[in-house]
Parts: structure tokens; C-alpha cells; sequence
């Protein structure tokens, strides 16, 4: 654990140094900012002290984002040959990638933390479900660690940044939209399978206050596929060098 940590650490600061913590953080309070008090879900005009539009907005704004924050977690130290000297010290595959999933995971933590205003000046507008909007913050957070997980093996897998980019958005567009789009267009089985596997189905569930343990146990596995395959990628780099 101790290894994860440090390893997290390091990952974390270099997010900060290289400035890709600030211009996440600036971007993403500015899109969600703007579009939930400004454009759209403007919510004075509404009337309605609920923050289901800043979820709706941090919905696809983080579907963007993470995946432009994890593609070069891997991919770059592969480029550079700096993995291999990470790998060679008295650290394993799985603490690697559970240190670069964590640095990810507590910066998008950081980002949601500064929206914390937001619930603030709702409950000072009028009587707010506190129970729905903090299960509202829960999904995202669930969300976001989906898709760094699957972000984690997209870099894991290439050298190129853009590559891994691209591929993490190609595989969570299954999960954000087209198995939603498939489900609404098959019956029986089909369709309900394809619902099971929609990423929003499970986000909505979760951001109306109502957390089931289904909704969990499909987050969670996403992450420990996505985490797995990641490790699995190290492991047979090491194997065939």
C-alpha cells in the first residue's frame, strides 16, 4: 500500500507541475459552471433547487476529460522507456497501475470538491433532496473510476498518447451511449441486456437518490476489468522482454 501511495503521490504532482491539473479543473469548472447556471439548466429560470443539471453536465463533460487525463499515464512512460525502470524497482504491476488509478481518481475527486458551491448556494435557494445530490455526487465518482479504469488499459496497451486517447473514448462510447441506444431498440433478453450494460442506466439510478446494489456491483466491476487488464498488459510486456 505503502508503494501505491508513493506511486500515486509522484503521479499526482506531476499532474500539478505539467499543468494538467489546473487547465482540468479550470475547463471543468467553466463547462459546468456555465451550463448549469448560465445555459440550458439554468437553474433561477427553472425554479428548482435540484442539481440534476450540473449531473447531467459533469455527465459528459468527464466523459471527455478523463480520458484526455489518463492517455498518458502508461502510454507516455512506455515512450519514453522510464516503465521499465519503474518496473524494475521494488514495486509490482498492481501497485503501478493502483497508484496511477488513484492519482487520476483523487484529482477528479479534487474537481467535484471545488463544485461544492454549487449544493451550497442550492440550499440557500430553497429546500433541497440531500440525500439525492450527494448519491448524484456518488455516481459520478463511480463514473469518473470507471472510465480511468478503462483509460488505465487504453494507455497501457500503446506508446502513443492520441491512440490511447481515441480508444478510451471508442470503448466508453459503448458504455455511455450505444448500449442505451440498442437497448431502446430490442425486447426480451436482448434489450434488457443491453440496458444492464448501459453506463446511464446505472448513473441515473445512482443520481436520483436510489443506490442499489446492482448499480455498485456493475461499477465495480468495470473498474476491476478495466484495472485488471491494465496489470495483465504490464505483465506480459515484462513476460516478452
Amino acid at each position: 500500500m505503502k508503494a501505491t501511495w508513493i506511486i500515486a503521490k509522484r503521479e499526482l504532482q506531476s499532474f500539478f507541475d505539467s499543468l494538467i491539473a489546473y487547465i482540468l479543473l479550470v475547463l471543468f469548472l467553466g463547462f459546468s459552471g456555465f451550463f448549469t447556471w448560465l445555459y440550458g439548466s439554468d437553474i433561477f429560470l427553472i425554479g428548482q433547487a435540484s442539481l440534476q443539471g450540473f449531473f447531467g453536465i459533469a455527465y459528459w463533460t468527464l466523459f471527455f476529460f478523463i480520458p484526455a487525463l489518463t492517455m498518458r499515464l502508461l502510454a507516455e512512460e512506455k515512450k519514453t522507456g522510464t516503465i521499465e525502470l519503474l518496473l524494475t524497482k521494488a514495486v509490482t504491476d498492481r501497485q503501478v497501475v493502483a497508484g496511477k488509478f488513484l492519482s487520476s481518481f483523487i484529482l477528479i475527486c479534487i474537481a467535484l470538491l471545488f463544485t461544492l458551491p454549487y449544493y451550497v448556494t442550492i440550499a440557500n435557494i430553497g429546500k433541497v433532496d440531500h440525500g439525492s445530490i450527494l448519491c448524484g455526487y456518488f455516481a459520478l465518482m463511480m463514473m469518473s473510476a470507471a472510465y480511468i479504469s478503462i483509460g488505465l488499459f487504453t494507455s497501457s496497451v500503446t506508446n502513443n498518447q492520441i491512440v490511447a486517447f481515441l480508444s478510451a473514448l471508442f470503448i466508453g462510447l459503448f458504455f455511455h451511449i450505444i448500449f442505451g441506444v440498442l437497448a431502446g431498440n430490442f425486447t426480451g433478453f436482448t434489450g434488457e441486456l443491453f440496458n444492464t450494460l448501459s453506463l446511464g442506466t446505472h448513473f441515473e439510478s445512482l443520481s436520483r437518490g436510489v443506490i442499489d446494489t446492482k448499480d455498485i456491483i456493475y461499477f465495480i466491476s468495470i473498474i476491476f476489468i478495466g484495472l485488471f487488464l491494465a496489470e495483465l498488459s504490464l505483465t506480459k510486456r515484462k513476460i516478452s522482454e
